[in-house]
């Protein structure tokens, strides 16, 4: 049996090099032999930062590797696919960021030749992983709350991204609400049935003179009767605005904002706190970890990666449900294949 899992990393910009990090210092088993990046002092300099022996600037090399047992595609979103493709015609297994492809046909063509080579896929959902939504998901799953009735899911950025990317990300239901669409199976162990979303530019025009809305309210109706709402806004002036509440029969279970501490004054003037750490980085550091714990174990054990290509899958229909919702105006019945 294997003790230890070599790997090639693909994309070294913020979430690539972040991943070399945690896989280098942090995660036990893992070897990081390469990573490649078009950028090449990008690529050199996080190769001579964490100690990794060898940088391409073609993820050719890492594909033909044979001592490259997984890659980790951190890379922009039009490779995704065809990167997940070569590593299974490599016998290599992948983790990938989300979202696998804007295309549905494309992820299915995906996920068939995953299946077909063996190979092991994990999607970058990160938030399954943070240790306050896993446990509410594990409260709700030991029935400590009853039946769910409601779920409430707030999900708002400090900042809306740069226009060049609102441009070529698929909109805010499939860059962003994407996520919650991935949180809201996740702690209901459930698939929605019907979705409805309304939404508007009140953040940015240029959002708008994109093609794309910055705030929205998305309310979904799940196959064992529970109902769910989720509100995006790209910007809120105080931080990153992360929050989760799960209602039923025998009662509630709530995450709240993740702050730098857990102060609170209190003078003649008011109750003063912390504000919300400000970005996914800060908030989501543990779970980026613990991802690559689960992606790592899980080749170690043979066992099925905890975020599969369906899973990968599944919030990008919820996504093309809430676009079409919104630009007929009427709930869409959705299926989850």
């Amino acid at each position: 049996m294997a003790t230890e899992v070599r790997l090639g990393v693909i994309g070294v910009g913020r979430i690539g090099r972040l991943h070399v990090r945690n896989l280098v210092t942090q995660v036990p088993h893992a070897r990081v032999i390469a990573v490649a990046d078009i950028v090449e002092e990008a690529v050199r300099h996080v190769a001579q930062e964490y100690g990794v022996p060898e940088a391409y600037t073609d993820p050719r090399y890492i594909m033909e590797h044979k001592d490259i047992d997984a890659v980790v595609i951190c890379s922009s979103t039009d490779t995704h696919a065809p990167l997940i493709e070569q590593a299974a015609e490599a016998g290599k297994h992948a983790f990938c960021e989300k979202p696998l492809a804007l295309e549905l046909d494309r992820i299915d063509r995906v996920l068939e030749k995953v299946r077909q080579s063996g190979i092991k896929l994990q999607v970058g959902f990160q938030r399954r992983f943070d240790p306050s939504f896993r446990r509410a998901r594990d409260l709700i799953a030991e029935g400590k709350i009853g039946e769910p009735h409601i779920l409430r899911i707030t999900s708002r950025d400090p900042a809306p991204p740069p226009i060049g990317y609102i441009k070529v990300s698929g909109g805010i239901f499939l860059d962003m609400t994407i996520h919650d669409f991935d949180m809201s199976r996740f702690l209901l162990a459930d698939e929605p049935e019907e979705i409805f979303a309304v939404g508007n530019v009140l953040v940015d025009p240029a959002i708008g003179e994109a093609g794309d809305i910055d705030t929205a309210i998305v309310t979904m109706r799940f196959r064992k009767g529970a109902l769910a709402t989720i509100d995006n806004s790209r910007r809120a002036v105080y931080g990153y605005d992360q929050r989760v509440e799960v209602f039923g029969s025998e009662g509630m279970v709530a995450v709240g904002n993740k702050t730098p501490d857990h102060v609170s004054l209190a003078d003649e003037s008011g109750v003063h706190a912390a504000k919300p750490v400000y970005f996914f980085i800060e908030r989501y550091t543990e779970a980026y970890v613990e991802e690559m714990r689960a992606f790592v174990d899980c080749i170690l054990n043979d066992t099925e990666p905890p975020v599969t290509g369906a899973d990968g899958r599944a919030p990008v229909v919820m996504g093309y449900a809430a676009w079409q919702s919104y630009r007929e105006g009427r709930p869409v019945p959705v299926s989850i294949a």
